[in-house]
């Protein structure tokens, strides 16, 4: 799951069908219920003095992407036709 990013169709069974949890997630982005888990997850922490109401994110600046997933590609040597023909 890490090497792929977690694709939907790799959920652990305790979830239930992948479809299912795909379905639920699309209908609670799409109506905003999870923008509402999220304000009163961020409230609650708030409240509690474990986070601050100012600031607060999440940080992904460890993710690794290839070099292809920018659209760079590999690396390669050129060849030069006059050595190689």
């Amino acid at each position: 799951m890490l090497r792929t990013g977690s694709p939907w169709r790799d959920l652990p069974e305790e979830f239930g069908a992948w479809k299912t949890a795909w379905r639920m997630f699309d209908t609670w982005t799409a109506d905003g219920t999870l923008a509402e888990i999220l304000h009163r997850l961020q409230a609650a922490f708030v409240a509690a003095g474990a986070i601050d109401d100012q600031l607060w994110c999440i940080d992904g600046t460890t993710v690794r992407a290839a070099r292809c997933a920018a659209g760079g590609g590999k690396k390669a040597t050129r060849k030069n036709l006059a050595t190689t023909h």
